[in-house]
């Protein structure tokens, strides 16, 4: 008779560097060699069945199994989903009960982790583990997902009109070779040692430390960028400002940009279009907006052109998705420590079409409930597009 223990040690050696295949006909070739009782003897040496082994000899004999495959079409254990048919109807309907005709599912108001879902389904008698709903899950094209912001509401009914109105503007305006800006504040953010979403390469186990809690801090504050992307050129300015988002500090960061970049890139201009959400510190009801515009055209001799996206709309201005998000990518995962990080962060983003941005620090104070008479509104030389003068405007310089 073979030496058991030999053959096991043999074959204990080999399967580290075997499939399930390869172990299986290894074990049928010496079972052959040994003749009668080589399949006892195998089964005992490496622990396969008799049946697996027997199998495998036909497989030696009968090509049953084509090279490129470890097992027969069909073949191994049944997953749990063949097994029973029924469970995966139980695990739609806690997934999607809605959908399921289930509105009082034990999972409509809770979690729906693979935990969860199979905690819930062994209650109803099924024997099943968190890893196998996740592939379950999967092969029903299920997949982990975030809530998506695509509602916006009620929209204005001349929306799209509006849309097509700052598109022709646009065009027309570059035509002319005259400068087409977009502009907006960004979401406040807190200075200091706070946490920043997104992550960082550092090494393993040493994660850089931050507050445990986002209280501001009493001299460092909140700090709003607010931002002018010029379309045509692919390049911005963004006016990090450590006081109050009004409209004359969004004015003065437009000015700021005229001074430091627009001038240059445009030294004929006399015009500038402005796009701009309809509302904020820019918005298209705020008339101190538009007096710090006429302060702005009255300085540059420019015809300050604006238009105001539709209420709701305000994802749609270019510099959210050309400029901002930009910048949120190349902050990510790093404490906003000091301004000097943030303008020196935000003055280094760059993209591969060539992004530039150049960016400054604005201390000034900037005081809030200011209100402008109606005689200050009458003073301004402006005049409204026929088509929602509200949102579409332009303001002349004023006669000396």
């Amino acid at each position: 008779m073979a030496d058991d223990s030999g053959l096991g040690a043999k074959h204990a050696l080999l399967n580290p560097y075997l499939n399930e295949r390869q172990r299986r006909l290894v074990a049928a070739a010496d079972a052959r060699f040994l003749g009668h009782g080589g399949i006892a003897t195998l089964a005992r040496a490496t622990g396969l069945s008799r049946t697996t082994l027997h199998k495998a000899v036909r497989e030696l004999e009968g090509n049953e199994v084509p090279p490129e495959r470890v097992r027969k079409v069909g073949g191994g254990r049944k997953s749990k989903a063949g097994q029973d048919p029924g469970l995966v109807n139980a695990l739609e309907r806690l997934v999607d009960p809605a959908t399921r005709g289930d509105p009082m599912s034990p999972l409509r108001w809770s979690s729906k982790s693979t935990a969860k879902l199979a905690e819930q389904l062994c209650r109803q008698g099924y024997t099943i583990s968190a890893r196998t709903v996740a592939d379950m899950l999967k092969n029903q094209d299920y997949s982990l997902q975030a809530n998506r912001k695509t509602r916006e509401g009620s929209s204005h009914p001349d929306r799209d009109a509006q849309f097509q109105h700052i598109n022709e503007q646009t065009k027309a305006f570059q035509q002319r070779g005259a400068p087409v800006v977009s502009v907006d504040a960004k979401k406040k953010e807190l200075v200091g040692d706070y946490k920043n979403g997104g992550r960082e390469w550092q090494p393993k186990g040493s994660p850089e430390k931050v507050q445990v809690h986002d209280f501001p801090d009493k001299k460092k504050g909140k700090t709003t960028p607010y931002g002018v992307y010029d379309l045509t050129g692919n390049e911005g300015w963004v006016s990090v400002g450590t006081d109050h988002d009004t409209a004359e500090f969004a004015v003065q960061t437009i000015r700021c940009w005229w001074r430091q970049m627009g001038s240059k890139a445009y030294p004929e201009a006399r015009e500038l279009l402005i796009m701009a959400d309809g509302g904020g510190s820019n918005g298209s009801r705020t008339r101190l907006w538009k007096v710090a515009l006429q302060r702005l055209a009255d300085e540059t001799g420019m015809v300050v052109s604006v238009c105001h996206f539709p209420p709701g709309t305000s994802k749609w201005n270019k510099i959210e998705h050309r400029m901002f998000s930009y910048i949120t990518k190349n902050w990510r995962g790093k404490p906003l420590e000091s301004h000097e990080v943030i303008v020196n962060l935000i003055g280094n983003t760059t993209t591969k079409t060539g992004l530039r941005i150049q960016t400054a620090l604005d201390s000034q104070i900037y005081p809030t409930g200011i209100e402008v008479p109606d005689e200050v509104m009458k003073g301004l030389n402006m005049e409204k597009s026929e088509f929602h003068g509200e949102w579409n405007y332009r303001i002349l310089p004023r006669p000396n």
